[in-house]
C-alpha cells in the first residue's frame, strides 16, 4: 500500500459551517458516524478534512495534515535515528485518524497512523471502501524557509518520492500518486504588498471538473446561504497582491478562493 496522505486540518471558530461549507461548494461527503460535538469531517473518498473546534491558545486556520503509513515501527526508527529532534506523541483515543503526531525540523505539526493501530478508526472512506468523485483535494501546501531540507525529511521519513518538476520551480513536491505534499520557499520579501503570513500552512488545493460550473455552483451556493460564501483572495490590492504570488508559486492555481473560515483554497481544472 505505502504512505497514503490521508488527511488535512483545520482548526475553526464556526466549525459546523465550515463543515457545511465543503459539502455545500465541493460536494464532499460527511461520514455516516462522526461526533458532531468534538469535530467534524468531510471526505472526498481518498482525503479528510477534519474541521477541529477552536480551543484557546490554539490559532484558527490551516493546521495540520496526517497520513497513514505501512510500519510505524519503520517510520519510528527513522524519526529516532535520522532526526532525534522530531518527537513522537501519542495521541487519544477520541483522534482515531491520529495514532500518534509529530513534526518536522521546522516545527510544522503532522499526524502519521497505521492501520493496526488500536486509537486508529478509518473515518474517511466507510470501512476502506472509499469512493470517486470528481472535485477532490490534490495538494497540501507549506511555506518554509528550508524546502530542500523539508523534502529530504519528508521523502526520508515518508518514504515518498519527489515529484518531478521544471528547473526553474523553486516548489518541492513529495506525492503518493493522488495528494501531494507541496513545500514552497518562504521570504518575507514577497509580502511586501500585503499583510505578511508567517511561515507554515498555507493552503490547499483542490481539482474541479470545470470551473466556470464551479464558480457558477459557488454563486448558487452563496445566494441560497450567504453564511457558506468563500471570500474571493483577488479583494483590493492587497488581495491582488497575495493572488499573484499564489499564482506564481503554484503552477496549478487558477482560481483563489478561502472558505468561510479564511483558509486559502486554490482551485484548478486538471490533476496537479
Amino acid at each position: 500500500m505505502g504512505t497514503k496522505i490521508n488527511h488535512v486540518a483545520i482548526v475553526s471558530d464556526a466549525y459546523a459551517m465550515a463543515h457545511q461549507f465543503y459539502q455545500a461548494v465541493f460536494g464532499f461527503k460527511a461520514p455516516s458516524v462522526q461526533k458532531n460535538f468534538t469535530a467534524a469531517t468531510v471526505g472526498d473518498g481518498y482525503v479528510g478534512i477534519n474541521i477541529n473546534p477552536r480551543r484557546p491558545a490554539r490559532p484558527a486556520g490551516l493546521d495540520h495534515f496526517g497520513v497513514e503509513v505501512e510500519d510505524a515501527e519503520a517510520f519510528l526508527e527513522t524519526l529516532a535515528s535520522k532526526y532525534p529532534d522530531c518527537k513522537p506523541l501519542k495521541r487519544p483515543s477520541n483522534r482515531p485518524f491520529a495514532g500518534m503526531t509529530t513534526h518536522d525540523p521546522d516545527g510544522n505539526i503532522f499526524d502519521f497512523s497505521e492501520r493496526r493501530m488500536e486509537n486508529r478508526g478509518e473515518i474517511y472512506t466507510e470501512s476502506g471502501a472509499g469512493w470517486n468523485q470528481d472535485r477532490f483535494v490534490t495538494h497540501y501546501a507549506l511555506r518554509t524557509m528550508n524546502p530542500e531540507r523539508l523534502a529530504e525529511f519528508y521523502c526520508d521519513v515518508l518514504g515518498l518520492p519527489l515529484a518531478n518538476k521544471t528547473d526553474n520551480d523553486p516548489n518541492y513536491y513529495i506525492t503518493d500518486g493522488r495528494m501531494t505534499l507541496v513545500l514552497m520557499q518562504w521570504s518575507i520579501e514577497d509580502y511586501a504588498a500585503q499583510g505578511i503570513v508567517r511561515p507554515g500552512p498555507n493552503h490547499i488545493g483542490i481539482q474541479v471538473e470545470d470551473l466556470a460550473k464551479f464558480k457558477a455552483g459557488v454563486a448558487e451556493v452563496a445566494g441560497a446561504n450567504p453564511s457558506l460564501a468563500p471570500d474571493i483572495v483577488a479583494m483590493g490590492p492587497e488581495g491582488e497582491a497575495l493572488r499573484a504570488l499564489l499564482g506564481r508559486a503554484v503552477p496549478y492555481s487558477e482560481f483563489q478562493m478561502s472558505d468561510n473560515n479564511k483558509v486559502v483554497i486554490c482551485v484548478h481544472e486538471g490533476r496537479a
